[in-house]
């Protein structure tokens, strides 16, 4: 798998994802076997670029890998600034999302809302193609709605504006994260186009990586949600891939140094009060059974990370 000048070392993705892959979570994919991890959605607006969010996302000091940044928007001018600005703060690859299902994005014709219109796909990829001298990739659904699944239309664009390789979740805008993703039209558009395709949406199991792989052609996959709280699953799909064997779950007593890193990573980027906060949702997909349920709950109500961290060395001195 290659993108422009950057070969992959394998064929996993880990998907940009707001509020879930900032640097923290991206570092913790790619130690464990991501070739590449997306950055969280950037506006094109510079008016907020100035926001704690904004600056949070655009900081790339300390980042391991190839660094690819996202950006969303509906304006091409904007588009191509926000691509040129990025690249000056260090971007190896731009990404344009056209994938993201939010009313709050959508609603600005941004994220999958585009794949309404495809002469403005067109003229946004060109813009920002045109703009930078990196690869620029793009990420889009199968459609708006699944009466009109115009996914190929779009990847025709996308390559004949010389976009480098193009990621498909399998569902419409309208599908937002229900019911099961679809791969025929993933499938459809590798058939169609000759630059890299990435397939995207719910894989989550070594297994289904397989199927996927196969079932689509797809070049490359990109995992998204089934990642959350589990970084490790780009290990065990890359030995499950090269040995057709399941890799042994991971052990307790790696699990709490992965938590307590990722604990203490939280608020090294966004200070105790924020981190703290983001840290309960990250130990909650950590440690997501039922039996688990009393745990969350307690742990949620912690306020320093003092507590979180030992908290979370009781629980697994007491599970070990």
């Amino acid at each position: 798998m290659q993108i422009g000048p950057y070969q992959l070392s394998n064929q996993l993705i880990a998907a940009p994802m707001a509020g879930v892959t900032d640097q923290a979570f991206r570092n913790l994919c790619l130690r464990y076997g991501a070739a590449l991890a997306v950055s969280e959605m950037l506006s094109s607006n510079p008016d907020v670029w100035d926001s704690d969010k904004s600056r949070q996302r655009m900081m790339h000091s300390g980042e391991e890998g190839i660094r690819s940044v996202q950006i969303a928007g509906a304006d091409p001018d904007l588009m191509a600034n926000a691509a040129k600005f990025n690249v000056e703060q260090g971007a190896h690859i731009i990404d344009i999302n056209m994938g993201c299902p939010a009313k709050k994005v959508n609603k600005k014709f941004a994220g999958s809302a585009l794949m309404q219109s495809p002469s403005l796909v067109k003229e946004i990829l060109q813009a920002v193609v045109a703009a930078v001298d990196v690869p620029v990739t793009l990420k889009i659904r199968t459609g708006w709605e699944p009466e009109h699944r115009n996914g190929v239309e779009i990847a025709q664009i996308a390559e004949d504006c010389g976009i480098a390789s193009l990621a498909v979740h399998g569902r419409t805008r309208q599908c937002m994260y229900k019911g099961f993703a679809e791969y025929d039209t993933i499938k459809a558009i590798k058939q169609t186009v000759s630059i890299p395709v990435i397939a995207n949406g719910d894989i989550d199991t070594p297994e289904k990586a397989k199927f996927v792989l196969d079932y689509t052609g797809a070049d490359a996959l990109m995992i998204g949600r089934g990642a959350q709280g589990r970084p490790w699953i780009f290990k065990e799909i890359l030995h499950y891939l090269e040995t057709g064997k399941k890799l042994a779950p991971i052990k307790a007593e790696e699990q709490r140094t992965v938590m307590l890193e990722h604990l203490k990573k939280l608020c090294d980027l966004y200070g105790e009060y924020k981190g703290v906060r983001f840290a309960r949702k990250h130990v909650g997909w950590y440690l997501n059974h039922e039996e688990q349920r009393q745990f969350r709950a307690d742990f949620n109500r912690l306020e320093t990370a003092a507590q979180q961290h030992s908290f979370v060395e009781c629980y697994f001195d007491e599970l070990v």
